[in-house]
């Protein structure tokens, strides 16, 4: 008689193997049925685009789920904010399910084009920061870095921009409000997260106590990677009141103080970016921070020691181990409290003495710097700080206090140096340094482009470079080639592969073998033509959703950047303004200072230059309203000139450069950030190069920066100048735009003046170009086929290898329904 099963080994039966796939058009169509009619409950005759494209989501997640199982996690990425865009397209390209799902929505009479318009873009970052942490997680799955990406599930993103009249209009981002298929609520990992309270010191060691707690509640999102059967995992953070609901106040009618009680312990994850130009919202964005950080260690140390791998649990109480299990990127000073947190967890929950607990936490994390712009690098005042996070406080006080103590050993009397170092800013407000807590809390710091790093040692971090040299590294930035290229641009990826085969979308070096073919009349008409393609669809989604016309033959000169002083767009604007003035007479084409005037201005610009009967369609200015990921991907590949005009030495690297890069843009601008690698992969002579050099600007800062005397000695400057002030662009209020000239003439840290001329006439360089469509494309070609070394999947490698003490693999792992060995 057979031996009965145990309920162990019933439970094998349990298995995501034992589930069909979903690898064909019949299993698609086939799934998406039931997803429709068992998921949604709808049928063909009550379902709308909305529920076809949910069906849609959920269909392509199937293929996800048993790769996700299977990836097991062991690196993490604190940031947060995650600029993803869309999730559909991307998911089906990294899966190879796109042209399945193309032909199964196409026999089902839909179109894949207007499903994938339903879906929102996550409104969970903005700027370049956020789309960075976005590629990194696509490059850590396709390097097969099982990996977390933990963030904060904001509910309102950033805000939906809307210009009216000329003037930016805000409007909330409610981008959950149908829901998102592609997250999985994890409640059995939920988290307390502390606030306030006070320090008791007993003999049984420091307690933090008589605080105010949040809970956190985890949402799963699966990362794929390309083509690998690798899933990571993006964990987002939800900020839900604690259970204790206040039912007494509710009984006796304080009903409407229960639930405020209950919201404003909910606001921490409401909204990105709260207005911290008062108390409450500074006191907000700190409970933000350390929100994300509470919850995410507290994770990392319940997976550290208790994980299962297969019928294999591996349980560890000895937390010396961590960092070689474990490794924690602080990207920028967003999650710099993970520092004390985890020294508090350390020393007063695990019982550990302080400097076995601060050697466990330097070898674990590291931190990124992201900006050379001292007014950018995080400081909290200390009275808030005591207030919302008093232990943490007390732990930041004594890293400070050993941090000084070290190397005042080394700098008897140099207390100059020592007060540049502390973490501790002192002065009529108190502030914490969260940069300095970064660098002196992590066994590595990196900058992000070779010239950034350059310039942190030698300037913004100077004492502490000379301090620790080895301490410091680059890792020039990088963008994702799936969505960058291959998602938003399969026209150009397709004439690439042609020539030089798919094996560049894992491997972006390869595209240097392009360059052998830059004299290909074949090639050269291929990517004109593509270029011109995009340009006509980007066109017509003008015409469609802005109502503007504007001929796909000009020239796409395109500034994508967020609003900033050192980004320079008001060069731009009085480039436009001068080619205006010259009246069409050359071959043109289309198109902390406050953000508001400058979009005024630009828009202004647009109203006179565009209705001039002169001018015509030889200029067009355009301010695109709300620019999201799924935007960059329709004007990214539609661009002929990009525009990186920031000074010299202000933009640590950029991401933007590159992937204009990629999609046949070329670049004006000047050597800052990674424009200076991009010169040196595609010479600079295939770049339109102009400007002061960062010796130039620093040089200029010891002699001054005299802004009259360029307006005084270049005409075309002074017109353009004149024409602000005079009320040309704002006729009914002519001095609408005094701020913006009182800061050009006279408080201009970025010195726009000092680069116009030499601007304007590398401009007319791009003009004259532009006349010769075939020597322009060579020359786009040979930007392509230099733009390797800008894949994040190269930055990640030299993270995995220099930092965290990992090895990528580009190897497939098996599919959930392959046998395990």
């Amino acid at each position: 008689m057979a031996k009965p099963l145990t309920d162990q080994e019933k439970r094998k039966q349990i298995s995501v193997r034992g589930l069909a796939g979903v690898e064909n058009v019949t299993d698609i169509k086939s799934n998406f049925n039931r997803h429709l009619h068992y998921t949604l409950v709808k049928d063909r005759n009550v379902a709308t685009k909305r529920d076809y494209y949910f069906a849609l989501a959920n269909t392509v997640r199937d293929h996800l789920v048993g790769r996700w199982i299977r990836t097991q996690q062991h690196y993490y990425e604190k940031d947060p904010k995650f600029y993803m865009g869309r999730t559909l397209q991307n998911t089906m390209v990294n899966l190879a399910l796109e042209n399945a799902c193309d032909e199964a929505t196409y026999q089902l009479g839909l179109d894949m084009e207007e499903l994938q318009d339903i879906e929102e873009d996550a409104g969970l970052g903005n700027g370049g920061l956020g789309r960075l942490a976005a590629c990194f997680l696509d490059s850590m799955a396709s390097l097969g870095l099982a990996a977390y990406g933990y963030g904060i599930r904001y509910e309102f993103g950033i805000f939906n921009q809307k210009i009216v009249d000329g003037w930016q209009v805000e409007e909330a981002d409610d981008w959950l409000r149908y829901g998102n298929p592609w997250e999985k609520a994890r409640p059995e990992y939920m988290r307390p997260v502390h606030y306030y309270g006070r320090v008791e010191h007993t003999p049984g060691g420091v307690k933090w106590v008589d605080t105010q707690v949040v809970l956190a509640l985890p949402y799963d999102t699966p990362v794929p990677g390309y083509r690998n059967n690798v899933v990571n995992t993006m964990r987002l953070w939800s900020a839900k009141a604690p259970c204790d609901f206040n039912l007494k106040d509710f009984n006796v009618g304080g009903y409407i103080q229960a639930v405020l009680d209950r919201n404003l312990a909910e606001n921490i994850s409401r909204v990105l970016y709260p207005n911290d130009n008062f108390f409450e919202g500074k006191e907000l964005r700190l409970k933000q921070e350390y929100f994300v950080v509470a919850a995410t260690l507290q994770d990392i140390i319940r997976r550290f020691k208790s994980s299962k791998f297969g019928s294999t649990e591996f349980v560890r109480m000895d937390l010396s181990t961590l960092p070689d299990k474990v490794a924690i990127q602080l990207n920028d000073t967003h999650p710099a409290l993970a520092i004390p947190e985890l020294m508090r967890i350390l020393m007063d929950l695990e019982e550990l003495p302080w400097e076995k607990a601060w050697d466990i936490v330097v070898r674990t994390c590291a931190y990124t710097n992201h900006t050379v712009l001292p007014e950018a690098l995080e400081r909290w005042p200390i009275d808030l700080f005591q207030n919302l996070l008093p232990r943490h406080l007390d732990i930041v006080y004594e890293i400070n206090r050993r941090h000084l103590e070290v190397w005042r050993a080394f700098f008897p009397g140099d207390e100059g140096r020592l007060r540049r170092m502390s973490l501790i800013e002192e002065g009529d407000h108190k502030k914490i340094n969260m940069a300095h807590l970064c660098i002196v809390g992590s066994h590595a710091v990196n900058g992000v482009a070779r010239i950034h790093s350059e310039i942190i040692k030698d300037t913004v971090f100077k004492d502490f470079y000379e301090m620790d040299p080895e301490k410091f590294q680059n890792k020039t930035n990088g963008i994702t080639p799936r969505r960058w290229l291959v998602m938003s641009n399969p026209g150009l990826a397709e004439v690439i592969a042609e020539r030089i085969g798919d094996d560049y979308i894992r491997d972006l070096d390869q595209l240097k073998n392009l360059l052998e073919f830059v004299d290909d009349d074949s090639l050269i008409r291929d990517v004109a033509k593509v270029k011109q393609e995009n340009k006509m669809k980007f066109s017509a989604y003008l015409e469609e959703h802005y109502k503007v016309k504007i001929n796909p033959e000009s020239m796409f000169d395109v500034q994508v950047k967020r609003i900033h002083e050192y980004k320079r767009q008001l060069l731009n604007c009085l480039h436009i303004i001068t080619f205006y003035n010259r009246k069409g007479q050359e071959s043109i084409g289309g198109g902390f200072l406050n953000g508001f005037m400058i979009i005024k201005l630009i828009t202004a610009i647009g109203d006179i230059v565009n209705h001039d009967a002169v001018v015509g369609d030889r200029l067009k200015v355009i301010f695109l309203e709300n620019y999201k990921v799924t935007l960059a991907e329709k004007i990214i590949p539609a661009s002929d000139l990009s525009e990186q005009i920031s000074t010299a030495g202000t933009e640590a690297s950029g991401t933007g450069n590159m992937k204009f890069m990629l999609n046949g843009a070329l670049t004006i601008g000047t050597m800052d950030g990674a424009n200076v690698e991009m010169a040196e992969e595609a010479g600079e002579e295939n770049l339109f190069i102009f400007g002061m050099r960062v010796d130039d600007v620093k040089a200029m800062d010891q002699t001054g920066y005299d802004a009259k005397s360029y307006y005084d000695r270049i005409p075309e400057l002074k017109q353009a100048m004149d024409q602000i002030s005079g009320g040309f662009f704002s006729p009914g209020q002519p001095d609408l735009f005094k701020d913006i000239v009182n800061m050009l003439m006279n408080h201009d840290r970025f010195k726009v003046f000092a680069d116009y001329e030499e601007y304007i006439k590398c401009q007319d360089k791009v003009s004259a170009l532009y006349k010769d469509p075939k020597e322009w494309t060579k020359m786009v070609i040979r930007n392509i086929g230099s733009s390797g070394k800008f894949s994040s999947d190269r930055t990640i490698a030299q993270y995995a290898r220099e930092i965290w003490g990992m090895e990528p693999s580009l190897e497939k792992i098996p599919a959930p329904d392959d046998p395990r060995d």
